[in-house]
């Protein structure tokens, strides 16, 4: 029966990509669910045979490690030269999209609020 080895809502291309090269390259049967059409689907990865599955979650955890060890070492580097982006440099790029954002964000709050502040009267 296959098991569902790693799920693949949310996760970037290149992630995908080296999850599958990773299972293809020690010989583990897998195969992939997609999201769908409307993407309501469980994008998923799975291995075929129950006796590969335990090779194959020990392959993923020692992979996601090594992915985190090469995310951070990057971040370091970037702070260190002082090109990592923080919110503030987000919006100070664009800062009319900042503005529209937080004022439609504003109106969705009033406009989910207003009902229930003339309750009572």
């Amino acid at each position: 029966m296959p098991t569902k080895l790693f799920a693949l809502r949310g996760v970037p291309d290149d992630e995908a990509g080296e999850i599958r090269e990773l299972l293809a390259d020690n010989g583990i049967d897998y195969h992939e669910t997609p999201a769908g059409n409307w993407g309501i689907s469980a994008p998923a990865i799975w291995v075929n045979d129950e006796n590969q599955a335990q090779k194959a979650k020990s392959l993923l955890e020692k992979y996601q490690q090594e992915r985190l060890a090469r995310a951070r070492t990057e971040y370091e580097r970037l702070k260190k030269a002082g090109k990592n982006k923080t919110v503030i440099d987000l919006i100070k790029e664009d800062p009319v999209r900042f503005i529209a954002y937080l004022a439609i964000i504003a109106l969705v709050v009033y406009l989910s609020t207003k009902p229930f502040l003339h309750i009572g009267k």
